[in-house]
Parts: C-alpha cells; sequence; structure tokens
C-alpha cells in the first residue's frame, strides 16, 4: 500500500456516485488487495464483491447509507479473490448475482479444444462454483439506480471476463488492465489472442477513466492500453528471438526472458509465456514437438 492509499475497508470516492474498498488480500498477484465498487447511493450495485471474507462484506455494508440496500451484485470474472463472496451478499440482500457466465463460458473453439484435450495446467484461482442468477451479454446494460451501467465482454485473462462501462467514460476493468502491473493470462481459460483482442477493443473506446479489480484508478487509458499492448507484443518478439537459437521450453524461455522478476512470480511468467506461444501458433509462426502442454518443446515454425 502507498501512502496515498487508504487502508483496507475504508470508502473513499473515486468518481461520481462511484465508491471503492479495497479487501483485506494482497499478495503478489493482487497489489493491495481486490478492489470492489459501489455504483449509486439508494440502489447500490456491489461490482467484484472480492473472496468470502466477512470483515470485507461487512466494510461494504457499513458503506451503505441509511436506507440503502444492494440492489445487485455484478462479477467481472470468476477468480477467487473477485467472485466467491457474492453467494453471501446475494443471500444477505436478495440481490441478483450477475456476470457472463459460469467459469469457463465464452472459451474459443481453440481453447475448447485444447481443454478437452487435457494436459495443459491452468486453472489457477478459478472459482467453479460461481453461476450467475443473470448473465449479461456483451453490449447488454442494466439500471444500477440512476446509472446505466454497459457489460463489455473483454475475454483473455479469463473467457467470461466482462469490463463495465458507465456513461461519460469511465469503466471498471476487472483484471484485463490494472495500474499496477500487466496481467495473468493462463491457458486455456486465458487466451493471448483474445487478450490482445479485448486491448484493441478498449484502445478503439475515448474513455477517460478505469477502475481496475487492482491497484490505483487509471487516468490515462489510451497511454496504459499502448503501453500495455507494446509489452505483449514485445514480449512476443522476445520469446521469437530466443527461439532462434534452437527449441525451447516454456519454463527455459521464462526463466531467460524474465531474469530480474520478483521468483515468486515466475511460475506466472511461465503460463504467460505458454499462451504467448499458443498465441504465436495460431499466427502460424511457432510450433510445437509432440503434445502440446506446459513441459512441450517448442520451436519456430
Amino acid at each position: 500500500m502507498t501512502a496515498s492509499e487508504p487502508p483496507p475497508g475504508v470508502a473513499v470516492s473515486v468518481a461520481p456516485g462511484v465508491r471503492r474498498i479495497t479487501c483485506a488480500n494482497p499478495s503478489p498477484m493482487t497489489c493491495t488487495g481486490t478492489q470492489t465498487y459501489l455504483v449509486g447511493t439508494r440502489e447500490v450495485a456491489v461490482i467484484d464483491p472480492g473472496p468470502e471474507n466477512p470483515g470485507h462484506h461487512a466494510a461494504i455494508e457499513a458503506a451503505l447509507a441509511p436506507g440503502a440496500r444492494i440492489a445487485a451484485i455484478l462479477v467481472t470474472h470468476s477468480h477467487r479473490d473477485h467472485s466467491p463472496g457474492a453467494a453471501e451478499l446475494s443471500a444477505r440482500w436478495q440481490a441478483p448475482v450477475i456476470g457472463f457466465g459460469p467459469h469457463g463460458a465464452g472459451m474459443s473453439a481453440v481453447m475448447r479444444d485444447l481443454a478437452a484435450r487435457g494436459g495443459l495446467g491452468g486453472g489457477e484461482g478459478a472459482d467453479t462454483a460461481f453461476a450467475p442468477d443473470r448473465t449479461l451479454a456483451d453490449g447488454q446494460s442494466l439500471m444500477a439506480g440512476e446509472t446505466t451501467i454497459t457489460a463489455l465482454h473483454t475475454p483473455g485473462h479469463l473467457s467470461n471476463h466482462l469490463c463495465f462501462a458507465l456513461p461519460g467514460g469511465v469503466v471498471f476493468t476487472g483484471d484485463t488492465v490494472m495500474g499496477w502491473a500487466t496481467t495473468l493470462v493462463s491457458p486455456p481459460e486465458g487466451d493471448m489472442a483474445a487478450f490482445m483482442a479485448s486491448l484493441a477493443r478498449l484502445s478503439r473506446r475515448d474513455d477517460r477513466l478505469f477502475l481496475p479489480g487492482h491497484g490505483p484508478p487509471v487516468t490515462e487509458p489510451a497511454a496504459l492500453l499502448a503501453a500495455q499492448t507494446a509489452h505483449r507484443e514485445t514480449r512476443a518478439e522476445q520469446i521469437l528471438a530466443a527461439l532462434s537459437a534452437g527449441p525451447a521450453t516454456p519454463g527455459a524461455l521464462a526463466e531467460a526472458i524474465y531474469a530480474d522478476t520478483d521468483p515468486r512470480l515466475l511460475p506466472a511468467a511461465r503460463r504467460n509465456v505458454l499462451a504467448t506461444l499458443i498465441w504465436q501458433m495460431q499466427a502460424g509462426r511457432v510450433a510445437v514437438d509432440g503434445a502440446l502442454g506446459p513441459d512441450a518443446v517448442f520451436r519456430l515454425a
């Protein structure tokens, strides 16, 4: 937590009609913790209620004004640091849980095929029990009090990932775009080709503020999107350059390319490398010797 970041459990205003509460679940993968957002004042929509954490849920309820109620619970994606808390809040407030679909919904045909073959690993942090009461397809909207919230299907980090857009260029970006780090893409639930398409889609919009699932608000979305797109493309070029010296496994490539990375993050780096290799396979630049998997040997095509 930086000096400018409030402690967990404190509701702070981050945009007109929007408050943020940080969950006390900091880690190398979650920054200061999961960010939960409250939209509206009387009829409140809760975005990403976080893990099963009674203290966090108490902070959410304490932030409600007298007479206000939780009318809807929106979930960007089914990871255990974002979605499990939805069930308890829903039961307490009789509020519907809303998302794109259960874990695995929205998976591309390529990733469905890879998942059916098995042996690819993945599934880190999956909330396989997540089952929304109501689904929102890409472009569908709902009312939160007097505010319209529109769903943007942004697969990549996870196949059922949604961003939620408010009028006036404010977008809740979940784990698709975070200001503190790039996100994990772990196949088959994660899909680098889909992720790059989601970044491109957000880049075509003219938003002014991103409110991510972890880390501080992003006040220059276009610049960050350009930087993160360039970062992924650079990683792909680094992988292709490393393969020009000979075939290698994702683990060997990650150790070479992420040499200065915190060792605790190397498992995530290996999964990002695997996702990038599959993306480059789809583009015809990379091939695999034998069965595709986290320990497979890849080479230039």
